[in-house]
């Protein structure tokens, strides 16, 4: 590993801590002295990267630091590349568009031959079971999730069943077939799931949730859990 990839390196790691970290390990996680660790560190605080700490107390790396593109190795270009495809084939237009526009920012600032070699491995994504989708646009749905505000909606149910609700929006599920809003639906007290393009209408209310959405969704997920194990011992 030169020195150019060890400095890189050891931001990564920085950024992988979210207290300070002693100096001794950080040696260890690059297999280089202590020594050699704390004229790095004195390089990349000279050239803008904000790590604050001393010897005997740790280092930290004050988030929001940016660390650029240029450090992505072939494979881990080849995933965000993978993930952006799909977003752009399967995301709602806002974010399908924006996935594209990414993609392209990144390509622009890729070194050679990192460039060179993103064609290499043809990788594809394929169509969405629903043409439709493509035209949907969920911002207003990410935006009443985005601060927790309440929702009005009005639903077509699978039968046609018009239905009407509040609810507490708090995931949206991107599946190749559709998506699922997961919320907390204020009048049956429960969690419930509504594919978006059965959602006549939406309204995003002047009122927050009295829950948090993190708190909402880790309900959610272990109540998902629960009935995934109880449908596995069923079928032992």
């Amino acid at each position: 590993m030169n020195r150019t990839e060890r400095l890189l390196h050891l931001l990564q790691v920085l950024r992988s801590y979210r207290y300070p970290v002693s100096g001794q390990k950080l040696a260890e996680r690059l297999g280089c002295s202590i020594r050699t660790l704390y004229r790095d560190i004195a390089t990349l605080q000279s050239q803008g990267a904000e790590i604050t700490g001393e010897t005997g107390v740790g280092y930290v790396l004050r988030p929001g630091y940016f660390m650029p593109p240029l450090m992505f190795s072939q494979t881990e270009v080849e995933a965000l590349m993978l993930g952006m495809l799909w977003v752009s084939t399967f995301g709602d237009q806002p974010l399908a568009s924006a996935a594209n526009t990414a993609l392209a920012k990144i390509r622009e600032v890729l070194p050679r031959n990192i460039k060179d070699g993103m064609g290499a491995v043809p990788l594809r994504v394929g169509p969405p079971a629903l043409k439709q989708l493509m035209k949907e646009d969920l911002s207003l749905l990410r935006e009443a999730i985005r601060h927790e505000y309440k929702m009005k909606i009005s639903y077509r149910s699978k039968t046609g069943e018009r239905t009407e609700g509040t609810v507490w929006p708090f995931a949206i599920g991107y599946f190749g077939d559709g998506r699922i809003l997961a919320c907390w639906y204020e009048e049956q007290k429960s969690f419930r799931h509504f594919r978006t393009d059965h959602i006549i209408t939406a309204t995003i209310l002047n009122e927050r949730y009295s829950r948090r959405r993190e708190i909402l969704f880790k309900e959610w997920r272990a109540g998902q859990l629960e009935k995934l194990s109880s449908t596995l011992t069923d079928f032992s």
